[in-house]
């Protein structure tokens, strides 16, 4: 098959995958069945069962990839349409966000350091929170592997769309600023995605969160490297 062939079969497959499960999704709602972790589980075992390798995978998952900028660019109409509430919790929002970034980078960082975690592992692992263009940039400067870096993205980004919100009605969590900065902060665009299905201010709240924790990570993990390590 040539290269137009495996990018029309590519993104046919991956899209497809994502639709069955945002569908099952909607039908039993669930943590565990968030459509992002089926349909990353569903994508590997349909990649692993055709004996399809990565390299393969991204000739056309790259143009899946090139659509991640546009994507998050549109993100910026919920940001214009909710500006007075933006502008009213501004304090607020940069406070909870800078205070988020901080402890992403000393959680993930610290206890990998006391579980003996290789260091080379640990540079990759402190820009987990924030997306991953931004991640893979900062892992490179402090050392680390920015392919790991955009590992630890997803799996953070995963990992806090599904357990974020269990997490936030157990805290008793429910106000829209308080639930945007987390999920925004915490688990960066997939949990802005998540944040969408709250509502529309929680959404907008997301996307500034991410926005700014992106900015707050870059210049903060390298400080932070320099003075723990």
């Amino acid at each position: 098959m040539n290269e137009m062939g495996i990018t029309i079969v590519v993104i046919l497959a991956t899209v497809g995958t994502y639709i069955l499960s945002r569908k099952f999704y909607q039908k039993y709602p669930s943590p565990i069945t968030n459509p992002l972790l089926i349909g990353t589980f569903l994508l590997i075992l349909l990649l692993v069962g055709s004996g399809t390798s990565y390299e393969t995978y991204m000739i056309g998952g790259k143009w899946i990839e090139h659509l991640l900028g546009p994507a998050v660019v549109a993100l910026a109409f919920p940001l214009y349409k909710n500006r007075k509430i933006l502008t009213k919790y501004l304090l607020p929002l940069c406070c909870g966000v800078t205070i988020g970034a901080f402890l992403g980078i000393i959680s993930g960082a610290g206890l990998s350091k006391l579980l003996g975690i290789e260091d080379l592992l640990i540079y990759s692992l402190i820009p987990k929170s924030v997306t991953t263009p931004v991640a893979m940039e900062v892992a490179a400067t402090l050392g680390g592997i920015p392919a790991l870096a955009a590992l630890f993205v997803m799996i953070a980004g995963i990992g806090g769309a599904i357990f974020g919100p269990v997490l936030l009605k157990f805290l008793k969590v429910t106000h829209f600023l308080g639930i945007g900065v987390g999920l925004g902060s915490a688990a960066h665009a997939i949990g802005t995605s998540r944040a969408h299905e709250f509502g529309e201010l929680e959404g907008a709240i997301s996307t500034v969160s991410m926005t700014l924790s992106a900015v707050i990570v870059s210049f903060l993990g390298p400080i932070l490297f320099y003075v723990f390590y």
